[in-house]
Formats: C-alpha cells, structure tokens, sequence
C-alpha cells in the first residue's frame, strides 16, 4: 500500500464525491478477506490503514491460552510473556505480517472489491443526486436519438436517463446536441446499471412546474396552483387562485400582452392552456373548469356528481372534440359531470 493508493482515494473524494472513510472500510473488509485467503481462512487479521501517514499495516491477531491448540489463532502464556509481561490469558496478541509475500492473485480479488464498492459508492451518490431533483424541471442534453422509435438518450449532469418517445409530447422533434427540459417523476435503484430514472414531457406536474418557474408570483407562494389535468400536447387545465385580494391569479399567468403565458405556451410546442379561477364552492369551480363554454346553471347531487345546464349553442363547446373539455374539467374538479341543453 503506497502513496499513490492515499493519493487515489483524495482524488475519488473530491471528484466524484466518495467519502474516504467509506472507501478506507471497504478497502479494509477487501484487504481482510484477500488476506485470509492467502494464510488461512480462520487466521483472524487486521488492516490498520494511515491515511496521514500513508500507510499500511497487516496484523495477525492470536489469542493467549494455556495449551495452543491451533496455532493459527492462539499463542501460548509462556510465549505470550515473553513478548509483554503485561499480556494473561485470554488477551489479544498482534504480530505484524509481512506484506511482500502477497500473492498476486489475492491482490486482484482486493482490487475487484474496491472496484465494486466505488461503483456502489457511485450509484448511491447518482440516486441521491436523482431524489433531490425529484418532481423537478431539469434541462438536458440530447446524447443519442433511436431512429426507431424516437427514444432519446439524454446526458442530465448526474449521467445518462432515457427519455421514451411514449414521454414526449406529440410535436417533439429532436437532435443530438440539442437541450431539452424534462420532468424527473420516479427514480429507482437499478441492480446493474445504476438508478432507472424516469422522465417525462407528458406528465401534469411537467406544467406545474413549468408556471412555478416562469410565474414570480407562483414561486413566491402569491398565486397558488390547485389543480392540473392535462391531454399533452393538446390542451391542459390549470385551477390557480390568489391569496392576495389585490392580485388577479389568472392576470398575473397570462403576463403584459399574454407574454408569461405564450413562453409555456411555445415550450410546450402550442398546447392550449385553459386558466381556471379556482372556487371552494364545487359547483363554481366546475362552471369554471369547463371554460370557454358559459354554464347557466349547476347543481351537485351527492358528493360526487354535478348537474351543469348550458344552452343549446354551448353544448359541443362544454362537451369538447372527443369530449375533452368536460373530461379535463371533471379531472380537475374530481367530480363527474353531467351536461345538459
């Protein structure tokens, strides 16, 4: 064990934030059991490893009893004297082994350990790096595009994520090169190849988010977003409401000549968002929510059921193509809506 081993062990701590100590216990536990291998496996060994002194020392334990039965792990009291009068039976007796002799072959199953603790080490520090960043908006660089299916490799920062062609929105088209924003919605500790972790355009807390950071008013706690239902790439439903009776939720979204909201607008390749003034009266909230249709009259019956009335000439425009409208609407509201003309 020389300098440059210390010297290693500085460099992975301040680059890729490995702690000493931790590899210091793994190098030893490895050192321990290579050891062993080589002068027996029920010899009982000890590493003390100087990281200031940049050292190493290998140290065979032997226990002092009066017969020496095995003498790969006991010493006798008249041996034991000898060495220390203050040694007695049953004290621990260390002898410094010489290092030299060290076969190769234990030295590779040392250094494979330390390989494997440094990945682990590495993986712990990638998926803690991941979690913190969890239901966040992080940018991206696009690394790799399958011209199969659409799937893009993308370097985060962290390390490489995929992000799947079923996670983008339908107008997404892009190249090796480009950046890319992309929601962090799950990591999972993968076995081999480092954390899954799972990204999305599609996801509603990707609007969220996209409004917490392109609305000062939002991030600061003035403007509160309740709810989001969302058909990506088509159209999206965002319930705000203000604490502050001197400050319009809906006004502070859409900016100075729509400019705040036509910037998520454009990130989000032209989905249409629907600005919903947020009410704790249910039946208010879902005449709001199925904006831009003009409701004439609500009624709840039970909890979880609201009658809507519109006229005649509002019918499709409530119900939407497909009825989207009323679908996005009874998501954000968690009601189901019945409508009539």
């Amino acid at each position: 064990m020389n300098k440059e081993f210390f010297d290693a062990l500085d460099l992975l701590e301040r680059e890729k934030g490995i702690p000493k100590e931790y590899m210091l216990e793994k190098v030893e536990a490895a050192l321990v059991s290579a050891f062993k291998r080589e002068i027996g496996g029920s010899t009982n060994v000890r590493i003390v490893l100087d990281p200031n002194k940049k050292d190493m020392k290998v140290l065979q334990q032997k226990t002092v009893v009066e017969e020496v039965e095995n003498p790969d792990e006991e010493i006798s009291l008249e041996d034991a004297k000898a060495m220390s009068r203050r040694n007695k039976l049953g004290s621990v007796v260390e002898f410094k082994l010489d290092t030299k002799g060290f076969r190769r072959l234990s030295a590779q199953a040392a250094k494979q350990v330390i390989i494997q603790a440094i990945r682990e080490a590495e993986r712990s520090n990638m998926i803690r790096a991941y979690e913190e960043k969890k239901d966040e908006i992080i940018t991206a660089l696009v690394d790799k595009v399958d011209p199969d299916n659409g799937t893009l490799v993308l370097e985060t920062g962290e390390g490489r994520a995929t992000l799947l062609r079923s996670e983008q929105l339908p107008g997404d088209h892009f190249e090796v090169g480009d950046h890319v924003k992309v929601l962090v919605t799950e990591v999972r500790s993968g076995e081999s190849r480092g954390p899954v972790v799972l990204l999305s355009r599609v996801h509603p807390g990707f609007v969220k988010r996209l409004f917490e950071l392109e609305i000062p008013e939002i991030a600061e706690g003035t403007v509160i977003i309740k709810g989001v239902s969302r058909d990506a790439g088509s159209r999206s439903k965002i319930a705000v409401y203000s604490r502050d009776p001197n400050v319009d939720a809906i006004g502070a979204c859409i900016g100075a000549r729509g400019m705040r909201i036509n910037s998520i607008v454009d990130q989000l390749g032209g989905e249409k968002i629907d600005l919903i003034e947020y009410h704790e009266d249910p039946e208010r909230f879902v005449a709001a929510a199925l904006a831009p249709a003009e409701v004439l009259a609500t009624e709840l019956e039970g909890e979880r059921t609201c009658k809507v009335r519109v006229a005649p000439d509002q019918l499709s425009l409530a119900i939407g193509k497909e009825g989207q409208n009323a679908k996005l609407a009874a998501k954000l509201t968690g009601l189901k809506i019945d409508i009539k003309a």
